[in-house]
């Protein structure tokens, strides 16, 4: 049996419950960075609370797909086009083992 993409289930969970009159694009990427800190707080003080970071991950990710999926937006195809932005950016030969800025190496 193949399972539905996430992105058809978390539209089935949102209409399930009615939720998309609350999720305009300002609201979802607030919700992003509300969970994006509560991500960070589960690495607070160095020892990584895994299953709690686990948690808040799925969460940022979930308003990530619905921010995409409201904007019309493929994940895969715009973290695809990005990367291949940042590729020209930093190529390999250069930025291989650096954290330098693109405008400094």
């Amino acid at each position: 049996m193949q399972e539905k993409p996430v992105q058809e289930t978390l539209r089935e969970f949102v209409a399930e419950r009615d939720w998309s009159q609350f999720h305009t694009p300002e609201n979802l990427a607030k919700s992003i960075s509300i969970e994006a800190g509560e991500l960070l707080e589960c690495f607070q003080w160095n020892d990584a609370d895994l299953p709690a970071a686990q948690d808040e991950l799925a969460d940022v990710l979930t308003y990530c797909l619905l921010l995409a999926d409201r904007l019309g937006l493929d994940p895969e195809t715009i973290v695809l086009e990005k990367l291949a932005k940042t590729r020209e950016k930093y190529p390999a030969d250069k930025a291989r083992g650096r954290s330098q800025k693109y405008d400094r190496l």
